[in-house]
């Protein structure tokens, strides 16, 4: 666990080493996840199969990497009453929330009278990515694949990596056909994304790639833009808390040790202005950890993923947040409305000490599909329209076309094209 403080020597230097990131993977992992798609483009399944028995100790065969109906059938009956019940509660908020965000066809007329507009339709076939690991991500499913539906995609191809055993957990399963997937393959990592990529006899390619992963994951969806689209690069999990000495520091520390219990390259960070809740938080930190049951994900982010940071005021930790453009920012302040205009960079805000980042993982509504490695300073989160296609719209009639002519035959002649100033002047010359 890091602790700075903003009296320290070299503060501004360390901060900055340690916020100021990009989402760049090293060069190890850019050239393996190459290898790897690569190899997918060129053997099919047969590489996606050898690379899954290598990832995930699975052995599979073409005829069992996409989810049988038989599977999806007897997974319908293992969720509890009570996991059925949070799994529609959260589907019917994510698209409630999706339904609000779906962008609508509009025309208008320009000062020549043409008309012009944008129509919106949704991609027909869709890739969705969906870790698993050492937790089944559930909530995944429905802020992703059910947001899909809402857009209206037909196609909705979900790649999750399989147990050892060659299975995915039922309770997924359920909540992705709950969530309107049309194909499910036992598929993970790097490899996953390039067969929705580059397609295989068994996964044919999709149209866009959506979904968070681990580092391969991320890196892959890098590579294979220009084959596809992709959403955004959303990696290990992150949250960063700025708080106020109003803050409770249990409440703090739960937020911290949530994201925590992802393990991994997570990071969970906290800026306050309060060094007494500075080292309360730090004790209940400690404290926590010992009583959850992902023990060894939580001592690895602990000791290399935290860092405590005593700030000299909150607009430093506001401009400290901005530099680090973290997934989930927690802000805890007695004057929110003051502060919440400032942060510019992060995936999503959560508001409040009653407002666990929690909440937005699993129910709240907006998808937790979120850019993390500092991506926020270029991309947003997960969102409907997303997974809709823009389309411009012109159409003239003859006298909007007779007031445009001229300025096209005049753009025609700067530009040395005079085809183009004819196809104009054509229109209203007789």
């Amino acid at each position: 666990m890091r602790i700075l403080r903003h009296d320290q020597k070299n503060f501004q230097k360390r901060t900055a080493d340690l916020f100021a990131r990009s989402a760049e993977a090293s060069g190890e992992v850019r050239e393996l996840v190459a290898g790897i798609i690569d190899r997918v483009e060129k053997e099919g399944d047969q590489a996606v199969l050898d690379l899954t028995r290598r990832f995930d100790k699975a052995k599979l065969d073409a005829s069992s990497l996409r989810v049988s109906n038989r599977e999806l059938k007897a997974a319908r009956g293992v969720p509890s009453r009570q996991t059925r019940k949070a799994i529609a509660a959260t589907r019917r908020n994510v698209s409630a929330f999706a339904k609000k965000s779906l962008r609508k066809d509009w025309m208008m007329s320009n000062a020549e009278g043409v008309r012009v507009g944008e129509i919106f339709q949704p991609f027909r076939r869709v890739g969705v990515y969906v870790p698993g690991g050492t937790a089944p991500l559930v909530s995944t499913s429905l802020m992703t694949a059910a947001i899909a539906r809402v857009a209206g995609v037909s196609e909705i191809v979900v790649c999750t990596p399989p147990s050892v055993d060659g299975t995915v957990n039922p309770n997924l399963l359920y909540a992705l056909e709950r969530s309107g997937a049309t194909e499910i393959y036992k598929v993970g990592g790097a490899q996953a994304i390039a067969a929705l990529a580059c397609g295989t006899k068994t996964i044919s390619p999709v149209d866009k790639v959506f979904g968070p992963g681990n580092s391969f994951v991320v890196e892959a969806k890098r590579q294979v833009v220009g084959r596809v689209s992709i959403d955004l690069l959303p990696g290990p999990s992150e949250v960063l808390v700025i708080a106020d000495s109003s803050a409770r520091a249990d409440w703090v520390a739960s937020d911290l040790l949530a994201q925590a219990e992802h393990g991994g390259d997570s990071q969970v960070v906290l800026l306050s202005s309060s060094s007494k809740l500075l080292e309360e938080v730090r004790i209940e930190l400690n404290l926590q950890a010992r009583c959850l049951s992902r023990q060894e994900q939580i001592k690895g982010v602990l000791k290399s993923g935290t860092t405590l940071v005593l700030v000299k005021s909150l607009e430093q930790a506001i401009d400290l947040a901005n530099g680090f453009a973290a997934e989930h920012v927690s802000l805890v302040v007695k004057n929110e409305k003051r502060f919440l205009p400032k942060l510019r960079t992060s995936g999503a805000i959560f508001l409040g000490s009653y407002s666990p980042v929690a909440l937005g993982d699993f129910l709240a509504g907006p998808s937790h599909t979120l850019p993390t490695g500092g991506a926020g300073k270029s991309f947003s989160g997960l969102t409907a329209e997303m997974f809709q296609r823009r389309t411009s719209v012109i159409k003239a009639g003859a006298q909007s076309m007779k007031r445009s002519a001229p300025f096209v035959e005049t753009f025609g002649k700067i530009e040395g094209l005079d085809a183009h100033g004819r196809s104009a002047s054509i229109r209203v010359k007789r």
